[in-house]
């Protein structure tokens, strides 16, 4: 995949050198004055980025969507973890509903309805889909602590 966007990359550091010598030239031909208030445009590069966490490849990972039907803003959670409390840290982006979920395929996750893993929970096996979260959880979609763990 790098090798499509390396010849992108050098034309457009090539095009990046070249804007830089002419805004160099222009310039240097232009009176103290004028050349004060010259700057050339700002030049922006996208370079493509692939970012790979080995948990995340292995199969170990929960996605929460604030929408159902998997919509929304995505918070993707690598396990294995454990959320105590959505009050702090990591864990007051769930704080909010969630609607929809997907677990990986080697993920076993348990949502609480209360902090510090108390009273109801639900289970999520390996591969689940949950497009109406909400109605399943029977609290409200506001889940106050999770345990996202890992099989082999």
């Amino acid at each position: 995949m790098m090798k499509t966007f390396t010849p992108l990359l050098l034309a457009g550091l090539l095009g990046l050198s070249a804007a830089n010598g002419f805004a160099q030239t222009a310039t240097a031909s232009t009176t103290p004055a004028a050349a004060a208030g010259n700057q050339p445009a700002p030049v922006i590069l996208l370079v493509p980025v692939e970012v790979s966490n080995r948990a995340l490849d292995a199969g170990c990972w929960a996605q929460f969507y604030d929408e159902r039907n998997f919509k929304g803003d995505m918070l993707t959670v690598v396990g294995p973890a454990s959320i105590d409390s959505m009050d702090k840290g990591s864990g007051k982006q769930l704080k909010r509903s969630i609607d929809s979920l997907v677990t990986g395929p080697k993920t076993m996750l348990k949502i609480y309805e209360h902090q510090m893993f108390k009273d109801k929970s639900i289970d999520f096996p390996a591969n689940s889909k949950e497009a109406g979260l909400i109605k399943k959880l029977g609290f409200g979609g506001n889940i106050q602590s999770l345990q996202l763990t890992c099989s082999n």
